[in-house]
């Protein structure tokens, strides 16, 4: 079994006294010492490796809380990329009707065209494009415009037809379709439901490119540090590809896999269940619920107007659920046993689910369930501690800080409420428990960016986006580690250096407490996963 001393540079444990160890031995795939570097040497295995840090930072490897894994994979393998500054190139819809059209031509007649990450708020004409546009790329394509939220896209004819969505269909509890004043379609589809099968990340991925996309987004994550991965939305098709994976066999990362809310008690029971590999590197963790969509269609669910209202019919945006039906999905999945993760980003949004939470409480008291609110990014004092009172934890998408942060100043939600975006520090005030994530692929996967983001609250414009709710490095890197481990009931396995804990680690180029305005400067070296080095430059 082999054996590696680390010493030689600060080592950041994240356990719970945010110790600094000199050294750190492991042994197979588990940290087997912690301690001073005399004291490690003198237990260490004959035989075992000697790794100086030479001034480098050790510190447990990155969980992601929140993502969407395999998709970024997807993204890179099989779809059209037309994300606009500051994360792409694509300024205008001339360029991305010219991408569409490229792949198009490379593409065999009535075979699916997708294009992704397309952004209306970033785009020079400020809208998303149209059926008709998307007829003058093809039509002997179905051509699909998605959203860089997830929550909307836009269909060609084609598509539309294959779809069998005609000026007949009705609009979803949830969802609606866009129409010219003369009634005909504008290829427009708003919200999951209405979206249908184009809506899951999974659409048009066979088991062929389900793999391929699963290692090429499993290596940008390693490469990254992180070794703990999280599909936050897995429907029955997608589980049955991650079940493909024969029950021995090692993907190369870890996975918590998070089932539609929806889809229970059948998934788990049944005739129809779900026959589900023990593979041990895969896990099913929370259930996933929605109560509202995204800022930059402001269809995420406010108390109040947004800044700049865009739709005079819903000024507050728009919930996906009645209260009745939330409550009664939040109770069944609470009285089920499972901890719930709910998709929150407007503040009235959360309502619906803390009111619901409550009395799920109230009825069925559960001391440690975990349940989880995702984005919380409008979470107004009032909330954070009813939150605290019920157990209810949250994750920050503290990304939106830097992509879309002046925007929420200048358009979804005006200065005041902008200046509280994402409020970690409200949160540790009102002793709520927190993780960061990036959403991948909404935002990459980019763990010291992200910490950057709350702790700076920098905006792509070099705005700084309430400095009252900025949070420390350590706070941010917690959240990422032994935070994120904590609140998905891994604590006891990962998140931090502590002995016994699986053997994850992440270097970095430099101390990411020492300078914290320059946290995005800095590179992961090196990841070590279960032991074996899977990742490093190539000066590690």
């Amino acid at each position: 079994m082999t054996a590696t001393l680390f010493f030689n540079g600060p080592i950041l444990s994240m356990d719970d006294y945010n110790s600094e160890p000199e050294a750190v031995l492991i042994v197979g795939d588990s940290i087997a010492a912690v301690g001073d570097e005399a004291g490690l040497r003198a237990k260490m295995p004959d035989g075992t490796e000697l790794y100086d840090l030479m001034g480098q930072a050790l510190l447990p490897a990155f969980l992601d809380p929140h993502g969407h894994f395999p998709d970024p994979g997807f993204i890179a393998l099989f779809r059209v990329d037309l994300s606009s500054p500051p994360r792409g190139n694509c300024v205008d819809m001339a360029t991305a009707l010219k991408r569409l059209g490229k792949r198009a031509r490379s593409t065999p007649k009535g075979e699916w065209v997708m294009g992704v990450l397309f952004d209306n708020t970033a785009i020079a004409e400020g809208r998303m494009p149209s059926r008709d546009e998307l007829d003058s790329v093809s039509i002997d394509h179905p051509i699909w415009v998605m959203h860089a939220s997830g929550h909307n896209g836009v269909a060609n004819s084609v598509a539309l037809d294959m779809q069998e969505i005609t000026q007949d269909t009705s609009d979803t509890k949830s969802g609606r379709f866009g129409r010219a004043t003369d009634g005909k379609l504008t290829g427009l589809i708003e919200g999951i439901s209405a979206m249908r099968e184009m809506g899951d990340t999974d659409f048009l991925i066979d088991r062929d490119k389900f793999w391929a996309g699963f290692k090429s987004c499993r290596d940008e994550y390693i490469a990254n540090g992180v070794t703990y991965a999280q599909n936050a939305w897995t429907s029955r098709k997608m589980l049955e590809h991650f079940a493909s994976l024969p029950a021995g066999e090692d993907p190369g990362i870890d996975l918590l896999l998070l089932p539609i809310g929806e889809l229970e008690p059948e998934l788990s029971d049944g005739p129809n269940a779900l026959e589900w590999a023990q593979n041990p590197y895969m896990t099913l963790g929370p259930r996933k619920l929605f109560t509202d969509g995204a800022f930059q269609l402001q269809t995420a669910f406010l108390s109040q107007p947004y800044h700049r209202v865009t739709d005079p019919d819903h000024p507050c945006g728009m919930p996906y659920t009645s209260p009745t039906d939330h409550r009664f999905q939040v109770k069944k999945l609470h009285d089920l046993g499972h901890q719930i993760h709910c998709h929150c980003n407007g503040d009235a949004g959360a309502d619906l689910f803390i009111d619901a939470v409550e009395i799920a409480q109230a009825d069925n008291p559960r001391d440690d369930h975990r349940h989880t609110i995702i984005h919380g990014q409008t979470l107004r004092d009032d909330q954070l501690e009813r939150m605290a009172s019920l157990g209810i934890t949250v994750s920050f998408f503290s990304a939106h800080i830097h992509f879309w942060g002046d925007l929420h100043k200048n358009t979804f939600l005006g200065p005041d409420r902008a200046n509280r975006l994402s409020p970690a520090a409200s949160a540790e005030k009102y002793g709520v428990r927190y993780t960061l994530h990036n959403d991948a692929s909404v935002t990459p996967t980019r763990p010291l960016h992200l910490a950057h983001c709350a702790v700076n609250r920098r905006t792509s414009g070099g705005q700084t986006l309430g400095e009252a709710q900025k949070i420390s490095a350590l706070s941010a890197l917690r959240a990422q580690t032994i935070d994120a481990a904590w609140q998905v009931f891994q604590e006891d396995v990962r998140g931090s250096i502590e002995v016994g804990k699986t053997a994850d680690l992440a270097i970095l180029s430099g101390n990411p407490l020492t300078d914290p305005n320059s946290l995005k400067d800095l590179r992961v070296i090196c990841t070590i996963r279960r032991g074996n080095i899977c990742h490093q430059e190539p000066t590690c």
